[in-house]
């Protein structure tokens, strides 16, 4: 399974996300500490936003491994964003090829996973049949991931074209993993899914942890909030300092050994970061 890191508050130099922390997401793409497949060496992606350039982010993406990408190494010291996503991949659907590399991007939206939807075959022709074209025909990779975000999108933006916001985005999350649920049963198909996934629209973001098997843990999933993350001579935290700023982590591992910096996302919740970055937990319905 997949690493994923999610940033957003005052900017931050990516390069203190990607390199500089001790467990950076650099660092987990050949030596994960919290999967029992250490590798994550399918090809990478970030995306980053510049509102003063444009409403729709950035985003880089590659199939070489993220440890041994010249192009990444060189960049992350001189791009600087208040909302960044970054994903390193281990291949589970699809194939290894740019279009299945996360983070997927539609309009001003991102969004990536760290998972699997069980029996994707299966389902997968009734899933595109529930698409409208729009979505139908933005589809261009192979993944369970980027099928799964269509039907997020197909809800938000049939509810409302604009304008998005986080409950809007919470209730498009919502309403896929139960068109999901609705679709394994119609198809009679075993559905033990694991859905660790993070969606933003640069302004706010929402993320999930999701296991519907008993039997299989859901992947770890972290949470950290604070005035801002800094790196100083090798050193890394989540200051606690000026009350006006904030900052939000949201991870699929921790970045450094300060332990009171994370907190853990319980399985079966929505973690909510709001656009003036305040945090919420949602259980999610049975």
């Amino acid at each position: 399974m997949c690493r994923f890191l999610g940033y957003k508050g005052a900017p931050i130099v990516m390069d203190h996300l990607l390199y500089q922390p001790k467990n950076s997401l650099i660092h987990q793409s050949y030596h994960a500490l919290e999967r029992r497949d250490p590798v994550n060496g399918d090809g990478f992606g970030v995306g980053w936003y510049a509102p003063g350039i444009s409403p729709t982010p950035a985003l880089f993406v590659s199939i070489r491994p993220a440890w041994n990408n010249r192009n990444l190494r060189y960049l992350a010291p001189k791009i600087r964003s208040g909302c960044i996503f970054a994903h390193v991949r281990a291949a589970g659907t699809g194939a290894v090829t740019e279009p299945n590399c996360h983070p997927f991007h539609y309009g001003n939206f991102l969004m990536m996973h760290n998972g699997n939807i069980n029996n994707f075959l299966q389902i997968k022709r009734e899933l595109r049949n529930r698409l409208s074209d729009e979505t139908y025909n933005w589809i261009t990779g192979e993944t369970d991931s980027e099928h799964f975000f269509a039907l997020f999108l197909d809800y938000l933006l049939r509810e409302k074209q604009t304008r998005h916001d986080h409950n809007d985005m919470t209730a498009a999350l919502q309403y896929a993993l139960a068109e999901l649920k609705d679709i394994h049963r119609r198809k009679n198909a075993v559905d033990s899914t694991v859905l660790n996934l993070l969606v933003t629209n640069g302004k706010c973001m929402v993320a999930m942890r999701y296991s519907n098997d008993p039997a299989i843990e859901a992947p770890t999933l972290y949470h950290s909030i604070g005035s801002r993350f800094e790196c100083s001579n090798g050193v890394c935290r989540m200051k606690q300092t000026d009350p006006s700023e904030h900052a939000v982590l949201i991870v699929s591992e921790k970045l450094t050994d300060a332990e009171d910096d994370w907190h853990c996302v319980p399985t079966g919740h929505i973690i909510v970061v709001k656009e003036d970055l305040s945090i919420s937990l949602i259980p999610i319905p049975g």
